[in-house]
Parts: structure tokens; C-alpha cells; sequence
């Protein structure tokens, strides 16, 4: 174990410890945890999303904890107090690839002794690292929850291609789709490529409105406070489908993240009425991101859209997640249908022991923070089944 910088400490509840730990993998892994008091407790593994942290998990632990598990909630790499990634829009991205993410993720659970995890969930873009770390590690990670991205399977190696003709890449069908957004009126972007840009960071931490506010702007309009939010199953993966979207995740071509959500920023009397996110616990993540920025969480991002890493996953091509499964999201959630068949795929061919797919009502994005619950008694239901 090695020890943190000098921080101040997080305002978490009693019953829930921060601490640092060696993953191995070249991280001193910031993490929380419950349950720690006693030993040999099955552990439940918690991965946090964009623009989150481990701290999105604290108004579920406690119940898990009691429940009986060892609760462990960590910064991923390039996020929050984790430290020993490399910063900076120019740095290396091969530390930011999905197999490096699960690497991090049993370098942790092994450091603090645990042979297996009982349940690995991941929440936003920890949904697919939750899904990768069971299906490369099913022995380790013995079941898997998703919550508000589905995962729609392993990428596919092209199949009896020697002697046709050859279809077209990925690359190319994406490049096409960006471009036929970008034709729309008014014009537009898909919000994974805006992430991916050298700009994006700065946009967001040195927002016009200023940190806080931007990010209470963007957690705002991604949650069931929203009325706006009223999401529906796309037909295809084409850019009139995709201009359906909400503008946060299709924006205007010539906006940032910062300016797409001032726009339906809330007021003062809905934020002082917003009990699941109040001003004193937007001030953890305001703090945290005015100190580290965006870019860690934002290289994520950029080794999806570059598309330089689809080879390594195609090692996989055909796997399916066959441990036990189950998806969570909110019913205002956006996010369930943002890539058009996914949500469909993953019940019927991505992960072959879903017990179960729960929407959550009163939720948007930010599903165990907005209802946790409800997010609690299904977790707990789930892995004691």
C-alpha cells in the first residue's frame, strides 16, 4: 500500500474509508470502501463512469455493506486521487485501452486479497469495462451488473472475406455517419468525437459559467430533473435517427459541451430543490476536476472513436459473457438507446445468463445516485440470487 498526496479529506458518510493502494499496474489506486471491518467477505467491485467518480458510489455502499460484502469503489485510471497515469492530451493512449482497464481492475481486487469478485459493476463508461473484466475473467469475476450502457458484444472479425467483396470498415462506416451529421440543419457532432478532440478538456474545466456550474448544467440535464428527457428506442444507426438525440450526446456542430448544456442550466430554486445532488456534494466533484481536468477520463474516449485498440478486442470475436448478468438504468435515461440495437443485443446474444433488465423510474442517468434505493435493493437481490 503506498500513501496518497495530501488532500483534504472527502465528506463521506461513517462506515465508508478512502485509501490508496498499489495495483500493481502501475497505479497508486485511490479507492473507497465498506465492509472493510471484517475479514473474508465476498467483495463487490463498483466502476464509476465519465465525468464521475468513486465517490458516485457512496449512497449505495453502506447498504451493500450490510448485506455483507466488502464494498470497494475506486478512481479509475485518469480520474480523481489515482495516480501514475501519464497526463495530457499527447500522452501514450495505450495505457487507456479497455485491456489495460481490466488489468487495473484485478491488480486491485488481487492486491486486497480477494481471488474473486463476486459482482463487478460499472456504471456509464465503467459499464463496459464491467462487461470486459467477465468475459476475459470469468473466474474472477463471477457475475457482471451494467448500468445505462448496455453492451451490445465483442467486436466482430470480418468472416469469409478472402474471396468477396470487401464490405466496408468500421472506420469508414463512422466516417461516413460523422460526416452526414455534420449535413444536418443545423449541422451536428456526436458528443464521442467532440470528447476526443485536443480542445474538449479546456472547453469543460475552464467553462465560461465556470466549473461548478457546467457541471451542474451536465448532470443536470442527463438526469430525470430534465423534463426534456423522454428516450425511445432508435431505429437505426443513421444520422437523422441520431439527430433524435438529445443535444448533449448529438451536439451542435458549433458548440461545446460547456455551451450545449448552459443552455438548460437549472434554476436557482431546482437546484436548492435537488435533494439526490446538493451544492455541498457538487463541490467534491468541482474540486477534484478543477485539480486534475477532464483529459485522464477523456482519453477513454479517444481510444474508442481512433479505433486503433478494435483489433486487440476482436481477439475475443464470438465470446459472449456467460456468467449471470443483469442491467440497470433510469427511465429517463438516454443512454439505454443512444447506439441504436445494442440494448436489444445484449439480452439476446451479448450475455447468455441476463436474469434481468430493470428500469428504474425517477432516474435519468446518474441511475445510483438519483435512486439508490432502489439501485441498492436490486444490486443486493442480484448478487445474493
Amino acid at each position: 500500500m503506498t500513501t496518497g498526496p495530501a488532500l483534504d479529506p472527502l465528506p463521506l458518510p461513517p462506515g465508508i474509508r478512502s485509501r490508496f493502494v498499489d495495483n500493481s499496474n502501475g497505479l497508486s489506486m485511490h479507492m473507497l470502501e465498506a465492509g472493510f471491518e471484517t475479514p473474508d467477505r465476498p467483495c463487490l467491485l463498483l466502476l464509476h463512469g465519465f465525468p464521475e467518480l468513486a465517490y458516485s458510489w457512496r449512497k449505495v455502499m453502506l447498504p451493500l455493506a450490510a448485506a455483507g460484502y466488502h464494498v470497494v469503489a475506486p478512481d479509475q485510471r485518469g480520474y480523481g486521487r489515482t495516480t501514475g497515469w501519464r497526463e495530457g492530451f499527447d500522452a501514450d493512449l495505450d495505457e487507456f485501452r479497455m485491456l489495460n482497464l481490466v488489468r487495473d481492475a484485478l491488480g486491485l481486487v488481487a492486491a486486497l486479497g480477494h481471488r474473486t469478485v463476486a459482482a463487478v459493476v460499472g456504471h456509464d463508461f465503467g459499464s463496459p469495462v464491467a462487461a470486459w473484466c467477465a468475459l476475459v475473467r470469468p473466474d474472477v469475476f463471477r457475475s457482471v451488473v451494467l448500468m445505462s450502457a448496455p453492451f451490445g458484444g465483442v467486436p466482430p472479425i470480418p468472416f469469409d472475406a478472402a474471396d468477396s467483396a470487401p464490405a466496408a470498415s468500421g472506420l469508414g462506416v463512422i466516417a461516413t455517419l460523422l460526416k452526414e451529421l455534420g449535413e444536418l440543419s443545423p449541422p451536428r457532432k456526436h458528443y464521442q468525437w467532440y470528447y476526443s478532440t485536443r480542445e474538449a478538456d479546456g472547453h469543460m474545466r475552464h467553462a465560461p459559467q465556470g466549473l461548478h456550474a457546467f457541471l451542474r448544467a451536465y448532470y443536470h440535464c442527463k438526469s430525470a430533473d430534465w423534463p426534456a428527457n423522454k428516450p425511445f428506442r432508435l431505429q437505426s444507426l443513421t444520422a437523422d435517427e441520431l439527430g433524435q438525440l438529445p443535444a448533449y450526446y448529438v451536439m451542435e456542430a458549433d458548440k461545446s459541451m460547456a455551451e450545449t448544456v448552459a443552455a438548460d442550466m437549472p434554476t436557482p430554486e431546482q437546484i436548492a430543490a435537488c435533494r439526490w445532488l446538493p451544492e455541498d456534494e457538487l463541490a467534491v466533484y468541482a474540486a477534484e476536476y478543477a485539480r486534475t481536468g477532464f483529459q485522464g477520463g477523456l482519453q477513454w474516449y479517444r481510444c474508442g472513436t481512433g479505433g486503433q485498440y478494435t483489433a486487440e478486442l476482436q481477439t475475443w470475436s464470438g465470446r459472449t459473457i456467460d456468467v449471470p448478468s443483469c442491467f440497470i438504468a433510469g427511465r429517463s435515461d438516454w443512454g439505454i438507446y443512444q447506439k441504436p440495437g445494442d440494448f436489444e443485443a445484449m439480452q439476446a446474444s451479448a450475455c447468455t445468463q441476463m436474469t434481468g433488465v430493470h428500469i428504474v423510474g425517477g432516474a435519468g442517468h446518474w441511475v445510483q445516485q438519483e435512486q439508490p434505493e432502489e439501485v441498492s435493493r436490486i444490486l443486493t437481490q442480484f448478487v445474493q440470487r
